[in-house]
């Protein structure tokens, strides 16, 4: 027997996606290329909603 949402799932397409911010493993947060905090710039926030990373999914089971 097939699942009811098997029967209209689609596939998800790859999107790219590139932000101007990367993730600073030593200091634990998104930096921009200036140095700054990522969450502190407002033009960041407000084009990208937020600055998450998935460095605590990797290492937390509950997130």
């Amino acid at each position: 027997m097939r699942p009811f949402a098997l029967n209209y799932a689609r596939p998800t397409q790859d999107v790219e996606v590139s932000t101007p911010y990367t993730y600073d493993s030593a200091l634990q947060l998104n930096v921009l290329p200036d140095g700054g905090v990522a969450a502190l710039d407002y033009a960041v926030l407000r084009e990208f909603g937020a600055t998450t990373s998935t460095a605590g999914s990797k290492t937390h089971f509950d997130d």
